[in-house]
């Protein structure tokens, strides 16, 4: 449970702003994130191409890369909603691995080193990779033992920091055993707050649900299958502003300490911060200057730096000079 140290008291006006549930279509579309279930084959781009190319939208981007033969949960986001896909870099991720031992080894030795390989991991990405290839140290949150066949393929589901490289872990894993091993199969199940078992749909549904709404105007399955792209400040901690400070910020100012009503108690400084509307509207993304206390005591300080806004100017009045 998040924990909130309030600042002030204010009321928000609803002849202005909308809470994302009460967006219309095009909003909704927008600003709207589809939790694709991606096919093994083609690769995360070509899946969020034809994304774009069933909506009919001007951009789509995707939520974390996954190899072309890896399936699973893969958001698509489009519009404006691409640009609050940074989110899920600071979210978990969740995989279900077949790992195969290139030789057996016994289920005892097989569960020590799935336990030594847990908490903190170092890695170098692997050559076919989009960064720099240098040692860097990711969390493994939790392993889950599936099943054993044979003393050699080794299926497990494993929550990671984002950015952990699954087949990286199990050559890893394969050299401290002394036997290689490789990554077999890969499915991921969750990335941040999007999850297998929750809204995941095929690109047959995406047709289907854009052809629903096109040929009899029906928006139900169109709303039912896209997210709003506040779905991805789950894991982020948030602070949440007065209606008056919402234009400035659209206008490019910085969020001065006057104001906030609310943020999350646990901010420190240098953290990335979810800044939201009291309709709960995702209004930007920033980096906080001071920790949620010092901020709390502030009285006219600058203390979040504004990096993207997701509201456009004049959506809310102007009330800064």
């Amino acid at each position: 449970m998040v924990d909130y140290d309030f600042k002030q008291e204010a009321d928000t006006d609803y002849s202005y702003g909308c809470p994302p549930s009460e967006r219309t279509l095009e909003e909704h579309i927008n600003k709207g994130i589809i939790n694709v279930d991606k096919p093994s084959g083609p690769t995360s781009h070509e899946v969020d191409n034809w994304v774009k190319d069933i909506m009919h939208v001007d951009k789509t981007g995707h939520g974390g890369t996954l190899d072309p033969k890896v399936t699973g949960v893969l958001p698509v986001a489009m519009n404006t909603a691409t640009k609050s896909l940074q989110f899920l870099l600071f979210s978990p991720k969740e995989y279900v691995c077949l790992m195969r031992l290139h030789k057996p080894i016994s289920e005892e030795r097989i569960i020590e080193i799935l336990d030594e390989f847990t908490g903190k991991i170092y890695q170098i990405p692997p050559v076919k990779s989009a960064v720099k290839r240098e040692l860097r140290v990711r969390n493994i949150y939790e392993i889950k033992l599936l099943e054993i066949r044979d003393n050699q393929d080794v299926l497990f589901r494993i929550k990671c920091e984002s950015g952990t490289y699954i087949r990286k872990y199990c050559h890893d894993i394969g050299e401290a055993l002394g036997c290689g091993a490789h990554m077999a199969e890969l499915r991921r199940t969750m990335a941040g707050s999007f999850k297998e078992d929750e809204t995941l749909t095929t690109l047959q549904d995406v047709t289907d649900a854009y052809h629903f709404y096109k040929e009899d105007g029906d928006e139900k399955y169109l709303r039912e299958i896209i997210q709003p792209m506040e779905h991805t400040t789950k894991y982020v901690k948030k602070v949440y502003v007065k209606d008056s400070a919402v234009d400035a910020i659209c206008h490019g100012a910085s969020l001065a300490s006057t104001g906030i009503v609310k943020l999350n108690n646990q901010i420190h400084e240098n953290n990335m911060v979810a800044v939201m509307t009291l309709k709960d509207e995702l209004l930007a993304m920033g980096k906080s200057l001071y920790s949620a206390d010092d901020i709390v005591d502030m009285d006219t300080k600058i203390v979040v730096n504004i990096q993207k806004v997701f509201i456009l100017p004049n959506t809310y009045p102007k009330m800064w000079k």
